[in-house]
């Protein structure tokens, strides 16, 4: 079920679809997804597929996973991440590995007290969580190296872009239902440079809807 066959396969299958960053892959394959899901689903963890975890929440597709990942880590150092939407705590996990510290932010309790769980487990220290409207960032820690944003606002939070360091990279879906445009966005100099990373699907950035 979770093999490290299964694993390897998948990381293969990652290479293929263009990831370059070895550190990314080294830890994506020391990191275990299936622990992340209920497990009615963890025979799936290793399929390049996004999987629900409640709460009309998903866990992302390992591909974009990486590529967002990867985005953040190849722009250079990572003392501070921002993520929005801890969600099932994977991309968390990740991040913690990768990142000097990780703030995260999730909307819905339930889930962040789950990840919270998660993450322990993994014995992954360097992270502080809060239950919060995600669009807001989180000021009092800015500014931050990168900021990884798990759902999709139909604009890009002006908030977000002001807690960005100089050289920081904010990685976000942007669009309405249906397909998204997977940004990323450089600052520097206090101005922005935008690329267009993928074609995504991502579930919806929702302002000040908490959810206890």
């Amino acid at each position: 079920m979770t093999s490290q066959r299964t694993r390897e396969r998948l990381l293969g299958r990652l290479l293929e679809q263009g990831i370059k960053s070895m550190e990314v892959l080294d830890i994506m394959r020391s990191t275990p997804r299936h622990i992340f899901l209920d497990e009615a689903l963890a025979h799936r963890a290793y399929e390049d597929v996004a999987l629900p975890i409640g709460h009309n929440q998903t866990i992302s597709q390992p591909y974009i996973v990486a590529r967002m990942t990867e985005a953040c880590v190849m722009g250079g150092k990572l003392d501070k991440v921002l993520e929005i939407g801890t969600g099932s705590g994977y991309q968390t996990a990740i991040l913690a590995s990768l990142a000097k510290k990780v703030y995260t932010i999730e909307r819905i309790k339930p889930l962040l007290d789950k990840a919270k769980k998660k993450l322990k487990l993994l014995k992954l220290r360097n992270i502080d969580y809060k239950h919060d409207d995600g669009t807001l960032g989180w000021e009092e820690k800015a500014p931050f190296d990168a900021i990884l944003t798990t759902a999709a606002p139909q604009t890009v939070p002006n908030e977000l872009l002001r807690q960005l360091a100089d050289g920081g990279r904010l990685v976000i879906p942007v669009g309405g239902e249906g397909q998204q445009k997977l940004k990323l966005i450089t600052k520097k100099d206090e101005e922005f440079r935008e690329d267009v990373l993928n074609l995504v699907r991502f579930v919806p950035l929702l302002k000040g809807q908490l959810h206890r």
